[in-house]
């Protein structure tokens, strides 16, 4: 391994886990979801690892207006607390996130209103207690490019940053650790079919820190520039609809060699849903440090919901009239809001991406109170054990460890192991 890179690592790591742990990790897994069971399978995977566990919230899901979930920055911690409560997981060793924080989910106004809901948004998040701030300006508003310029990129990230510290001083909270960048991936992955993706060029990533420090100077919030732990930026992974692109190491080497230029610094990886054990590893070793994964983990959930669904129809002989198939079809067609302008093609390919997409853009629903009415139900069907025969034909992601008798064959545990299988590879390339 370059030496210059474990060094990196080691440092950045410290100023966002501090004393919780007792050996510094290879890396950290940020898992990016408001879902209860997802929560739920983070917090008992960090346990079971004797880890930190980093949940972050995106901009859409959490924001000062409720976002999709409802919930504000204060709701959200309270929601994932109480979960840790539930699960006996100790809150000082959760950390929290925000992911992509900055005018994205106002971007269709003007650059000046959206910018102002944006500072809302930072305030509310630090000021409920987030230690770790993704500051993502990248996305042009109303009028402007859809990309903009790196340093009008960095001059807005200042801005926000300099929210973020008063807002800290004000609320008598320790100053966050950010997150910068001027080539991120879009939220939730791409919108269209992927063959190669283009990696971020050495001397791009060295201008990003560049043109912040410049910008953060001049906002007068050097002291956050100080706290600036990785820079977001794309080593050649993402997912689509309906394909995943794989890490190819010998594609981002010169990416990976310009941490040697970057002391105290690491990269965070977006879109690593589906990658390989190996691949993840890969990245982890080259200085990606921080591997954020979000839809992987509700498509995983998704699976098993529907496998129990397809279980329930065997045991009771019939297809039941109230699949839970049937009411998400319902639920999305009556509002088509979060996958409309992500799914194209004709009416059956749109069908079929609505449950099985990649993008999992299905996620969005289950908050719905028909959604998780149906989810009840489901779960309610099964009073005891499942055959382990029905768990090998419709669950088998989780069929090797129900055998192997570390998972009971009861469908709630079915559902958290699900999302742990996805989880697990995470855990073996990050933890020390």
């Amino acid at each position: 391994m370059n030496t210059s890179v474990e060094h990196n690592r080691s440092v950045a790591l410290k100023k966002l886990l501090g004393d919780r742990v007792k050996t510094m990790p290879r890396g950290i897994t940020s898992v990016c979801s408001a879902h209860p069971l997802v929560i739920e399978a983070a917090l008992r995977r960090a346990a079971l690892d004797e880890a930190v566990a980093l949940i972050e919230a995106t901009c859409n899901q959490v924001n000062q207006d409720g976002g999709y979930t409802g919930m504000t920055p204060r709701d959200f911690r309270r929601f994932v607390e109480d979960i840790a409560a539930a699960v006996g997981f100790p809150v000082d060793r959760i950390i929290l996130g925000g992911d992509h924080l900055g005018p994205n989910p106002w971007r269709k106004l003007p650059a000046e209103e959206a910018m102002a809901k944006a500072e809302a948004m930072i305030a509310a998040y630090v000021e409920a207690g987030f230690e770790k701030i993704h500051l993502d300006t990248s996305m042009g508003c109303a009028g402007e490019a859809v990309a903009l310029a790196d340093e009008l990129t960095a001059e807005r990230a200042a801005r926000l940053a300099r929210v973020a510290e008063q807002a800290a001083l004000r609320s008598g909270r320790r100053p966050p650790v950010y997150i910068i960048g001027t080539e991120v991936p879009p939220p939730g992955g791409a919108t269209h079919a992927l063959d190669e993706l283009e990696v971020t060029r050495p001397e791009a990533a060295i201008n990003t820190l560049a043109v912040h420090r410049a910008a953060f100077a001049k906002a007068g919030v050097e002291g956050a520039l100080e706290r600036v732990i990785a820079i977001v930026v794309q080593p050649g992974v993402e997912f689509g609809n309906a394909n995943v692109v794989l890490y190819r190491p010998d594609r981002a080497d010169g990416l990976v060699g310009a941490l040697d230029q970057m002391p105290g610094l690491l990269f965070e990886a977006h879109s690593t849903d589906y990658q390989p054990g190996d691949a993840l590893a890969t990245l982890v070793e080259g200085g990606f440090a921080i591997l954020k994964v979000g839809p992987g983990l509700t498509f995983a959930l998704r699976e098993a919901f529907y496998g129990l669904d397809a279980i329930a129809s065997v045991l009771a002989g019939r297809v039941l009239s109230d699949a839970i198939y049937a009411t998400m079809e319902a639920v999305m067609l009556e509002s088509p809001g979060h996958w409309n302008s992500h799914y194209g093609g004709s009416a059956e390919e749109q069908r079929l991406q609505r449950h099985f997409s990649y993008s999992d853009r299905i996620r969005y629903y289950w908050p719905n109170e028909k959604a998780a009415a149906a989810v009840e139900t489901l779960l309610a069907r099964f009073e005891g054990d499942i055959p382990e025969t029905l768990i090998s034909q419709y669950l088998g992601r989780v069929y090797p460890a129900v055998v192997a008798k570390k998972v009971l064959p009861r469908a709630r545990d079915l559902c958290i192991a699900a999302i742990d299988a996805a989880l697990e590879p995470y855990s073996a390339a990050t933890i020390a």
